[in-house]
């Protein structure tokens, strides 16, 4: 079979997400072409675009969204913003897409694949590994993090069920709390003149929060998380939970919503109102609204923090894999 690689752009990735007919895998959030070309204008940092579809015909069989720095490709994106990485391929043709793929790397002098995070259903440990193994490549993987999902039950009920008796006591009396202090709203915000007002609520509790945080919001991060905010929202995928006491905004959670999963990517809140535990508070009611508009997973994303665990989340390992082209 005759296989073609096209150098592509975020706007014909684009044109591909919106066509069914490629059948492609658009198996995460952080490999949509929204995110991609966020990530790439403002984070970058002086590499090479490497963004290439391999074609069978007309038909796209697979991309890979790359970058470049001295003859090491890498997926575009990067840890701290990116959860999870990976390639974009319709399902039964990996093997065809990673052969060409590898047979064109190795013909642009690209010596070396460093792929990170990844999932352990990625195209990259499903598929990849082993093709570059047969080819008597270098090949080397490691575990790197964790990332904590939640597999999200019908009802309300049925979750706290899920849980341990002794966090579901601890829900639910941080809840009465919360209720005793004040009067509570939680919403979602997802319209694109509402988000952008949010983001600035959010980055605000954000830097206040917590030092750590406040010492990762960089100017250049900020403009990431704003741009970032305002395309996501665009495509209708943002939603900001915003969690009120007495009409203030106390706690916030900055979600995506895509494929049925509700993705927390990043949360802040007002340490005025720390004793009332509402920054838990504020993620609980976000996996709330999620049952009840039917979500059918929670994705807790990278990181190992307590609270995932008492909220149901279970372990994904993440890995990281270098290939070396011979």
């Amino acid at each position: 079979m005759s296989y073609t690689v096209k150098r592509e752009s975020f706007d014909s990735l684009a044109s591909c997400w919106a066509n069914p007919s490629h059948s492609l895998r658009w198996n995460s959030l952080f490999v949509l072409p929204i995110w991609l070309k966020v990530w790439w204008q403002e984070l970058k940092a002086g590499a090479e675009l490497y963004l290439d579809a391999i074609r069978q015909r007309e038909r796209v069989i697979g991309i890979a969204p790359l970058l470049v720095r001295e003859g090491r490709a890498s997926l575009i994106g990067s840890a701290d913003v990116c959860d999870y990485l990976d390639f974009v391929v319709a399902p039964g043709r990996e093997r065809d897409f990673f052969n060409v793929l590898l047979d064109d790397l190795r013909e642009k002098g690209i010596n070396r694949l460093d792929l990170r995070p990844l999932r352990p259903d990625s195209t990259v440990l499903t598929h990849l590994v082993s093709i570059a193994q047969n080819r008597g490549y270098e090949v080397l993987c490691r575990p790197e993090d964790v990332s904590l999902e939640l597999d999200l039950p019908s009802t309300w009920d049925e979750y706290l069920a899920i849980l341990t008796a002794k966090q579901r006591h601890e829900v639910r009396r941080k809840l009465r709390r919360l209720a005793e202090a004040g009067k509570v709203d939680y919403h979602f915000v997802e319209d694109s003149v509402a988000v952008h007002d949010a983001m600035d609520a959010f980055l605000k509790m954000f830097t206040e929060s917590r030092t750590d945080k406040a010492v990762f919001l960089t100017a250049q991060m900020e403009s990431f998380f704003r741009s970032l905010a305002d395309n996501m929202a665009e495509a209708g995928l943002l939603r900001f939970g915003i969690l009120e006491l007495d009409t203030l905004p106390a706690a916030m959670v900055m979600c995506f919503d895509y494929n049925d999963c509700m993705y927390l990517y990043n949360s802040s809140y007002n340490p005025r109102y720390n004793s009332l535990s509402v920054g838990l508070l504020c993620k609980v009611l976000c996996i709330k609204e999620s049952i009840q508009e039917g979500k059918k997973r929670f994705d807790f994303l990278k990181g190992a923090e307590t609270y995932k665990y008492h909220l149901g989340g279970r372990e994904v390992p993440l890995y990281s894999c270098q290939i070396t082209i011979k």
